[in-house]
């Protein structure tokens, strides 16, 4: 069952630590499911999720770890995998299947090149406006603005351009946890390079109707989202927005 209008979740969470597990799903993982089953559950039985790892390569071990993840949080996961080759025949109709498409972190640079070498943007939107929720972290985050930082050329952050644009301006995840990203995402702004940037604590989210931002929310207490904009004296300003915290 899709969404009730396109929706985007863009974050800097969704894995908690795990006593047994690498990690486990949390609350924002929920929430983008219980976003994917709107119009209500599916009738044959358990969420369902396409997880697409092409940030990392589809890194195998980290496949099976959210396999884990999502067998103990009671979801069906399933994946995307596009390395050597996609693994399946008909992309967009697989991915027509699931409730929720999360994307994983890694570099958002790689992830743009092999999805336009298969035609994943134009896919991906078409599925986006017909309800099938669109999701993800960081890489996974970036990757549906128009830009943001990145660290996918090196240790150096530098500014990515050529993201998908589905939502305008750009993105800034892990901004409590990685020191050297606002101060960049703040001079990128002033300058111009980027647009107005809508920027995640880790625990946190943005989630869109469509291309407007609806509300921020958290699945941890104590951290922020705030948004940076270009000041009419050049210099980039940045404010606060209102999180509502997952339970």
């Amino acid at each position: 069952m899709p969404a009730s209008t396109p929706t985007i979740l863009a974050t800097s969470a969704g894995y908690r630590p795990h006593r047994r597990l690498r990690f486990g799903f949390g609350p924002m993982l929920a929430f983008a499911l219980e976003l994917g089953q709107e119009c209500g559950p599916r009738a044959e039985g358990r969420p369902r999720i396409c997880s697409i790892g092409t940030a990392s390569g589809d890194d195998k071990s980290f496949q099976r770890d959210m396999e884990e993840a999502a067998r103990e949080a009671g979801y069906e996961l399933h994946h995307l995998s596009l390395f050597p080759a996609p693994n399946v025949e008909d992309i967009e109709d697989y991915l027509r299947g699931f409730d929720v498409l999360w994307v994983n972190g890694g570099s958002v640079v790689n992830l743009l090149a092999v999805w336009r070498a298969h035609g994943l943007p134009e896919i991906l939107h078409r599925l986006w406006q017909d309800g099938v929720v669109l999701a993800g972290i960081s890489a996974g985050s970036i990757c549906w603005f128009e830009g943001g930082v990145t660290d996918s050329f090196g240790p150096d952050l530098q500014p990515v351009t050529n993201g998908l644009g589905f939502l305008p301006g750009a993105n800034g995840v892990h901004m409590d946890s990685e020191d050297r990203r606002r101060p960049l995402l703040h001079a990128l702004v002033a300058d111009g390079t980027l647009g107005t940037a809508l920027c995640t604590d880790d625990g946190t989210g943005l989630l869109f109707r469509g291309t407007e931002l609806v509300e921020a929310v958290a699945e941890t207490d104590g951290v922020r989202v705030t948004r940076i904009e270009r000041g009419a004296d050049g210099v980039a300003v940045e404010t606060d927005l209102p999180v509502r915290r997952l339970r």
